[in-house]
Order: C-alpha cells, then structure tokens, then sequence
C-alpha cells in the first residue's frame, strides 16, 4: 500500500467522528493512497463498514475519502457518533451532535445515498428545525431507499416537509419511519410509489390525511401504526393489494378499523376493546396478535371460525372475566402459541382452562405463557389441600416446547404444567422461569453487578414456586423430556 505525506493527522479523540477538516486541505497529514483495487470495488467494501469506521478510513486513506462523500449508509446517533459528556467536553452533546451532522452532510456530494436514518435523543428545539429541513433536503433525492427520523425528546415540535417528496424526489424510497413528528400529507403530494412499509410512531397525522397517502402507495406491504393518536377511523383501501401486514397499537382515539386490502395475512393490534374492527376476508389470516382485556377468552371463543387458517397467535390480557372454554371448535393448523395474563391488577385465574387451547390446536409446537403478577391473587399449591385436579388425558404428538414465565405456587398453574408433562407425548423442553429469576446479579444486563433489593413477600413466594416445582412437578418429568428451572439468585435467601 503506498503512501503520501500531505498534513497533520486528523484528530481522533474518545472515539468521536470529528472529520471537522477536509483531509485533503490544509497542514501536512499521512494519507494513504489506498489499495490498487478498482475504485467501484472499494467504494461497494466501504459501504459495507459501520459508519463510524467508514468516516475513520477516510480520514486516513485517499481512496475511502472519494467513498466517503457518497457513501450510502449515514445513521446519525450519538451512539454512532460516539458522543459523550467526555468527548464534548464544555460543549452540550447535543450542539455537537447538530455540529457534527450539519458538517458530515454538507461534505455528502448527495450522490449514492440510499439509507439515512437520524435520532436525536435530546437538545431539541423549534429552533433546531432549520438543521432537520436541510439535513433532508440534502438526502431525499432520486435513489434514497430509507429514511428514518427519530426524535426521541417528548415535546418535540416537528413538521416534516412533505413538499421534499413530491415531483418523484421520494420515488425511489422503499421504507419511511417517522417518530415524534408532524406528518400531513396532501393530496397534491399523492404517495411514493416504491414504498413497501410505512411506520408511523407518535406521529400526527389524522385519518383522512393517511388515507390520502395510502391511496397512493400501491406497493406498500407493511403499515405500522403505534401511538398515533390523531386518528380516529382507519381506512386501509383496497387497492393496497400487496399489503400483507398491518400492525395497530396505542392510539388513543381510535374508534374503528375498516380494513379493505384483500391480502393481509398478518394482524397485529393493541387497544381498547370499544374499537370496531372490520378486517374483510380473514380467510387468509396466518398471524394474529391481540392486545386487550378479555382477548384470552376471545381468542378461545371466536377465532377457530373467524380464522380458522392461523399459523401463529399472540395474546396478551390484564383483565380476563371468562376462562377460556372447552370449545369443539380448532386451529388446526396453528404451530405457534403466546399466551400473556399480566398485570398489578389481574384477578385471579384458573390456569387449567387453557389446556382447552392444546385440544383445540392439533398441530401446535411451541406454547409460551407468561403469567407475572406483582401481587399473586390465586391459591397457593400449599394452601390448598385438596385433591390436584386432572383433566381427560389427551395425546398430542407435535407440541415440543413449552416456556411458562413467571411461574409461581399457584395451585392452578401447577395442576396445568402436570397436565402438559401427562398428556403431551411430544414434548421435549419444559421451561419454568420464577419472577425473581430475571432479577440477578449475574445477568449481562446487571451493570452494577448487584441483585436489586425485593419485597420479603416476592422473596417469599419465589422461592414457594421452586419448592412446588421440586415437589409437585418433577415427579412428573418424563425422562425424555428436559426441565430448566430458573430460580431466583442466590443473593436472594429467604
């Protein structure tokens, strides 16, 4: 690799991407001339590094430095940045976070840009608009393929120009994520055609507004909407027929989902159970996910006829009324379970009643359960002395693992873990996680490297649900089937 002295080093410091020179003006600094490769060949190696690798081979090499104004990948963080209190010193990390930027995407030929992606996590104001206007302006253009803006502060006052997207600057875009922003879409804007997913997060947008934005995207595939609390009705229109997932949760204000798009094989939805929910031909429906009170019961109650083709059902309820029923009803091709009954305020529940689920779903294969309750409302194995109860055995020859989080004494929930290891032939993973056990000193996640302290009563019934599971599930454990336990730490002794 050859070599040239021109001027001084580029600075370096705590990791940070300075680039703030040009390398190639000014005092003497060694650059390297690069490789003797073809310069297509280390342009397409140099769009494959991180960001910040990439930024530091330009400062260093004359090859990468040509790449590096129109590289095609820009993700703008203060992570990616290596911004940190130490290596801003005096300055706020967010005037050098918008110092940084501006610098790097005014260097940015704007040639070759396929994927942009900004976060601005704080130092956010009105003011601050200017920068994000030019930043974009810089970066919508013919080629852009992603483009992702994220402002993370909570008063975050932003209005996105949809003027940038018009006159086919935004044809070529594939994917847009916005988050924590103003989005108004007109109709003299229409859509982009190439867009095949769409996620909306905190965003104001009304109903009417999406619609006319949807009516023009006919290549979308993937809609996400989460916390979009402008909308009221939802209207996904026909012509959407590439559009094969839909996700919806959190929007505070909507009242119906009127879903037209004739393909939508995946649904996912988080909200009240008042919102009205038309989802046209549910025939094809291989995924459901379903976020409300009651949503156990439902899925048990309605599904099997509504949906009958699910491949993969999620559910997750704070609030259950019914236990799930013994239905003649079947998901017959149903693989995959989740089943979630969380919350401080969770009544108590009769585990059993979800062995209806097993019945009903002959070609289920993973099941996962998490039932953790701060405050555990049903009997305990150890208060109850009477008979464990047992339910019609029942041989089930594909279900092979099953995970329950969560896991404590209650009487129910061990007469349903017995009726599993009794009933399912096929099952070679029994999982059994206690509350407690996410809490230790030794998870990666722990940076202190110490257990946080807990209440004498979780304590307590932690180390109730290992002592059920030695004594009333273990016996149980055919030999062909493998139990993990995940016990409380052992920082935690009663």
């Amino acid at each position: 690799m050859g070599t040239s002295m021109q001027r001084r080093q580029p600075q370096a410091t705590s990791g940070l991407i300075t680039l703030q020179d040009d390398p190639t003006e000014g005092d003497e600094v060694e650059m390297y001339s690069g490789p003797s490769l073809p310069e297509d060949i280390l342009c397409h190696m140099h769009s494959f590094m991180p960001m910040r690798d990439a930024a530091r081979a330009a400062c260093v090499s004359h090859a990468f430095l040509r790449s590096w104004r129109c590289h095609s990948n820009l993700n703008f963080s203060k992570e990616t940045l290596g911004l940190n209190e130490n290596a801003c010193g005096k300055d706020a990390p967010g005037r050098v976070f918008y110092s940084k930027v501006d610098h790097i995407l005014k260097k940015h030929s704007g040639i070759g840009l396929k994927k942009l992606k900004i976060q601005i996590d704080s130092d956010y104001s009105a003011k601050d608009s200017h920068y994000l206007n030019n930043w974009l302006r810089t970066a919508v253009a013919p080629g852009i393929e992603e483009l992702t803006l994220i402002l993370v502060p909570f008063r975050a006052k932003y209005n996105f120009p949809c003027s940038l997207l018009s006159d086919g600057s935004g044809d070529s875009i594939q994917y847009l994520h916005l988050a924590r922003c103003s989005f108004r879409p007109t109709a003299t804007l229409g859509g982009l055609r190439s867009l095949t997913r769409l996620h909306l997060c905190l965003v104001r947008i009304t109903g009417d507004e999406l619609v006319c934005f949807l009516t023009h995207s006919p290549a979308l595939e993937r809609l996400e909407l989460r916390s979009c609390d402008k909308i009221v009705c939802l209207k996904v229109p026909r012509l959407l027929q590439r559009l094969n997932y839909l996700e919806v949760s959190g929007c505070a204000k909507l009242k119906v989902i009127e879903n037209e798009a004739p393909n939508v094989s995946s649904f996912a939805f988080g909200g009240g159970n008042t919102v009205q929910l038309s989802l046209g031909e549910t025939l094809q429906m291989k995924s459901l996910s379903r976020s409300c009170c009651g949503s156990i019961f439902y899925a048990r109650a309605e599904l099997p006829s509504s949906m009958p083709n699910l491949e993969a059902l999620t559910v997750h309820s704070h609030t259950e009324r019914a236990y799930a029923p013994m239905l003649c009803s079947k998901f017959p091709h149903l693989k995959r379970l989740s089943i979630a009954l969380t919350g401080v305020s969770s009544p108590a529940y009769d585990y059993l009643s979800l062995a209806s689920f097993f019945d009903a779903a002959p070609s289920l294969e993973t099941f996962d359960l998490n039932v953790w309750q701060r405050y555990m409302k049903n009997v305990s194995v150890f208060a109850d002395h009477a008979e464990l109860r047992q339910m019609r055995e029942l041989e089930h020859y594909k279900l092979k693992s099953v995970r329950i989080t969560g896991f404590s004494s209650a009487k129910s929930l061990v007469e349903l873990t017995r009726h599993i290891l009794e009933s399912i032939t096929s099952l070679e993973c029994l999982t059994l996680e206690t509350p407690q056990s996410s809490l230790r000193c030794s998870d990666r996640y722990n940076k202190s490297g110490k257990c946080c302290p807990l209440a004498e009563d979780l304590l307590m019934e932690g180390h109730k649900a290992v002592l059920a599971i030695r004594r009333f599930i273990e016996p149980k454990v055919p030999s062909t089937v493998k139990l993990r336990v995940l016990e409380p730490c052992g920082c935690h002794a009663v």
